[in-house]
């Protein structure tokens, strides 16, 4: 286990260079919008990994309640993390590429405001992980909060279909295709699997620290 960590480590850092050489040299520049839409391919996927992280925090959070087990309880948290690191780069990102493009770094538009609320769904899941004095039922709690949090995914994805939106429209699954040429697309095809790389390691890495951290206060609260 250890030998496939250290691989995928050194396969994500790898990625990673790759994604920067092909996001700032090789992608070449947008007419229109210049270097700031450069952004745009740490912007997009940072946002596909944000939802693969609570997809997974629904899925581990429904195991979880249906056999009990600590290591999906533990799955879901680790994934909340990562997902709203994620995430908040994708709050970060957009005003910066926003101010050239609408001239304002936030407006209500639909997808940023489904976005933010999202955001605050999971900081409000960590929030009642930490806070629940009693540690398996504030573990039932929020594993029934993960996947009720999860609906409002689809939403933040359809907004721009669904509502009128200052919002690019979706570049990936899109109905009309990418709209992007192909160097542009190869980078942000290579930057989605960089980022999704990167997801799976900092979650195996999250996961395998905090399970190591409860053994040691379980030996704590035994020897107590």
């Amino acid at each position: 286990m250890k030998k496939s960590y250290v691989l995928l480590s050194i396969l994500s850092y790898v990625a990673i260079l790759a994604s920067l050489y092909m996001a700032l040299i090789y992608a070449p520049t947008e007419k229109s919008m210049g270097a700031v839409q450069r952004i745009f391919y740490f912007h997009v996927p940072s946002a596909w990994v944000s939802f693969i992280a609570f997809g997974v925090v629904a899925v581990a959070s429904f195991l979880f309640l249906r056999s009990g087990a600590a290591k999906w309880d533990l799955l879901a948290r680790s994934a909340a993390e990562v997902g709203m690191l994620f995430l908040t780069l994708v709050l970060l990102t957009g005003p910066l590429w926003a101010k050239p493009v609408w001239g304002v770094y936030w407006t209500w538009d639909a997808r940023l405001t489904t976005s933010f609320i999202l955001w605050l769904i999971y900081m409000a899941y960590l929030m009642l992980r930490s806070y629940v004095v009693d540690r398996e039922r504030g573990a039932r709690f929020a594993a029934v909060f993960g996947i009720i949090g999860f609906l409002d995914v689809p939403i933040v994805y359809m907004s721009i279909r669904w509502w009128r939106t200052l919002h690019p429209s979706a570049v990936i699954a899109g109905s009309d295709g990418s709209g992007l040429e192909s160097s542009m697309l190869q980078t942000l095809l290579v930057c989605v699997v960089a980022f999704t790389l990167l997801f799976i390691t900092l979650l195996i890495y999250l996961y395998q620290s905090t399970m190591l951290s409860d053994e040691i206060e379980q030996l704590k609260t035994t020897d107590s």
